[in-house]
């Protein structure tokens, strides 16, 4: 359990080695950079309880992507899910004027939920009963929810005075609202922890869990012990699409009130690395969600105190990956076997659902 995370910290502190390198032989200090990073991320509360709010969605897609990889089924579509579930908790806040906060926060995040689930089911379903590959069906089911929300926030929930390519806020009475103002802080994040703590318990402590991670290590083999495959991949599918849709729904909730083109930058794909440094541990994704939510809070710092660039922390990132990737090559599987006493990295995703 141990080395899996050791290989991850291993890799973030080669990353940011070999990018010093780079950046010595550009004659730019790396520890003004890393300093004025921290800085942007943590100098101040309000920039920790920013880099809280930005680890958030995270948080969510992060879950989603463990879950589904867990059970070898690749959701490259947490970004889509996400926006089926913002559109959805959108289109219903506006109506919830009047009701008691907390039966319209949890009807806003039903909503979310439901929508990601049905966009995340949809691509379950194809894999389960058409055999159509789930990488393909998600990549395109997120450009179909790109251009959904497009088209609503243009047409049918577009705001009143049609001004805006927005939609009507949501009703105050469905708001997350803010601590420690001026700061967003929310209770997403606590939402984000404890749906965690829930998705650890369900990969490791029940009967379902046990199954998804079965046909994760051998799809045939789980079905040669008579596991039903069919149903376990919708329902992980359906799973994973609800806990990103989740995270549109509290996005809408707790930040933005209302919907509006582009309302994702990328959180679904971030939650690819998020889930993969953090090697699918729920837990460890709540980790690995505020240390990417910190390299992006901290980047425009970055760029403001010694003018380099904040595409250095993709650059990073896309590095930590990398360099995990090579870990988990054969040899360096048989050190982490020495090292940690295991015969292999613990949760890490089979190379193909089949394998």
């Amino acid at each position: 359990m141990l080395w899996p995370l050791i290989k991850s910290a291993a890799a973030l502190a080669l990353a940011i080695a070999l990018i010093s390198i780079v950046l010595v032989a550009l004659g730019v200090s790396p520890v003004a950079v890393f300093a004025a990073l921290a800085e942007g991320a943590f100098g101040s509360w309000y920039a920790f309880t920013d880099t809280v709010v930005k680890a958030t969605p995270l948080v969510f897609t992060g879950l989603a992507i463990a879950v589904a990889f867990s059970a070898a089924l690749w959701n490259i579509g947490a970004d889509g899910q996400l926006l089926v579930g913002a559109i959805l908790s959108g289109a219903i806040g506006p109506f919830l004027g009047g009701w008691p906060r907390p039966i319209a926060i949890t009807i806003v995040l039903v909503a979310g939920a439901l929508g990601g689930a049905i966009w995340g089911g949809l691509a379950g379903w194809l894999r389960a009963r058409r055999d159509v590959n789930e990488v393909i069906s998600t990549i395109m089911l997120n450009f179909v929810a790109v251009q959904t929300l497009s088209w609503c926030v243009h047409g049918p929930l577009m705001e009143a005075t049609r001004a805006y390519p927005a939609s009507t806020p949501i009703a105050e009475s469905a708001h997350l609202g803010f601590y420690f103002p001026p700061s967003r802080l929310n209770l997403g994040i606590a939402i984000g922890i404890i749906l965690a703590i829930g998705c650890h318990l369900l990969l490791f402590r029940t009967s379902f869990g046990f199954e998804l991670r079965a046909m994760g290590r051998n799809r045939r083999a789980a079905a040669f012990f008579g596991l039903p495959i069919a149903s376990l991949t919708v329902r992980v599918m359906a799973l994973s699409g609800a806990l990103a849709g989740l995270a549109g729904s509290v996005q809408v909730a707790s930040i933005t009130h209302r919907l509006y083109e582009k309302l994702s930058p990328g959180w679904g794909y971030e939650a690819i690395a998020v889930a993969l440094v953090a090697r699918l541990n729920p837990i460890g994704i709540v980790a690995a969600a505020f240390l990417f939510g910190a390299l992006d809070n901290g980047s425009q710092a970055m760029q403001r105190a010694v003018g380099v660039s904040p595409v250095l922390v993709q650059v990073i990132e896309g590095m930590v990956i990398l360099i995990l990737l090579a870990f988990d090559t054969p040899i360096w599987s048989r050190l982490g076997g020495r090292l940690g006493g295991a015969k292999g990295p613990a949760h890490a995703p089979a190379l193909s659902p089949d394998a």
